[in-house]
């Protein structure tokens, strides 16, 4: 059976060939940066990441979800401390709940790295007076946090911003969401403050501007990125010249490690939905699953391997969002391949990874 168009497939690719096609990576790749869940889907992801050759997989995956996922994914899964953030009781847990279950990830599961998550739209989920001691990346309970990590010998991941086209919109109420640079001047005495290592999701937040992230590179030894959010990435990469993004990620090589946000629900697997995953709807079936699984590692390995210029197979409604008259929810930005270098693709791969999480996993 041909493959259907969808959101995460507008090109009606086969994945499994477009898998072949690219061959082997340089290096087997390690995943700093997922979301998996459920028992069965992670199977699903679990077929999709070895035919584009991950062979380790860091997962933030809510505490009560962990052992389904163990089961599925065995010794090829690590945790990342995380927020519940399927408990109604949201005060507890982005707060004492956030630093009970960085206790039970420690001493359960293993995990070395606890997940600061200091989107902007937190401050939807804590307007005003109801989040003060914890919106700011520097809050006193995001301090709290951060001290048990270090009791506890444990680094850090940190979601410090969104996109550039949800600060001209969504964002768009500075009084509220403040302005993105505001944003980067708690994290920044974070990481003088917490001298592990850091990695900043989503390229740091700000893919759309190189210079400011070298800046931020510069200023921070601790601190490095890593690829995740394809969607983002791959628009916001793609807008710069080649020769731009090659000359950042050739002078960071080490500092880079891979990601991909990839998300994975049993939600994905039936059109029956529970109505509090925010990604339930992206799939609706195993093969729709399979598609978006497979596509976000196609878009981001198509990227950084090969010189394709071309569409994305991937619908970005964040173009709509800024853009309603010229763009619909199936509309895709402009993918242009990087073809980095078989060096920097290897420490972005697996050397960064290895020698960051690794290294520090092996001494504490």
């Amino acid at each position: 059976m041909p493959p259907i168009a969808s959101s995460a497939n507008r090109l009606a690719l086969d994945y499994r060939a477009q898998a072949s096609g690219l061959g082997d990576p340089v290096v087997p790749i390690i995943d700093i940066h997922t979301h998996i869940g459920g028992e069965q889907a992670s199977r699903i992801y679990d077929q999709v990441r070895r035919l584009f050759g991950v062979r380790l997989t860091y997962s933030m995956t809510q505490l009560p979800g962990v052992p389904a996922v163990k089961d599925s994914l065995g010794d090829s899964v690590r945790f990342i401390a995380f927020p519940t953030f399927s408990d109604p009781d949201k005060h507890r847990a982005h707060r004492q709940g956030f630093l009970d279950a960085i206790e039970i990830f420690h001493s359960q599961h293993g995990s070395r790295i606890l997940k600061i998550w200091n989107a902007p739209r937190l401050r939807e989920v804590f307007p005003g007076d109801a989040g003060v001691d914890l919106v700011e990346a520097d809050s006193p309970w995001r301090v709290k946090a951060c001290e048990l990590g270090q009791r506890l010998g444990m680094m850090f991941m940190i979601h410090i911003a969104d996109p550039d086209t949800w600060f001209k919109t969504r964002y768009s109420d500075t009084a509220k969401f403040r302005t993105k640079p505001e944003h980067y001047i708690a994290l920044e005495r974070m990481l003088d403050r917490f001298t592990a290592p850091w990695i900043a999701a989503h390229m740091g937040g700000w893919p759309e501007d190189l210079g400011f992230l070298d800046g931020m590179l510069t200023r921070h030894p601790n601190l490095h990125l890593d690829t995740s959010a394809t969607k983002w990435v791959v628009r916001a990469l793609s807008m710069h010249p080649r020769e731009e993004s090659v000359a950042f990620f050739t002078k960071w090589k080490g500092r880079v490690l891979f990601g991909s946000d990839i998300v994975v629900t049993e939600d994905h697997l039936t059109p029956q939905k529970d109505a509090t995953h925010p990604m339930a709807d992206l799939a609706d079936s195993p093969e729709s699953a399979f598609d978006l699984y497979a596509s976000r590692y196609y878009a981001l390995r198509t990227m950084l391997e090969t010189t394709y210029e071309g569409e994305s197979p991937i619908a970005d409604p964040d173009l709509m969002m800024v853009d309603p008259v010229k763009y619909d929810r199936m509309s895709a930005p402009h993918l242009r391949g990087l073809g980095l270098s078989r060096e920097v693709l290897m420490e972005m791969y697996t050397g960064a990874a290895e020698r960051v999480v690794g290294g520090w996993e092996r001494t504490h």
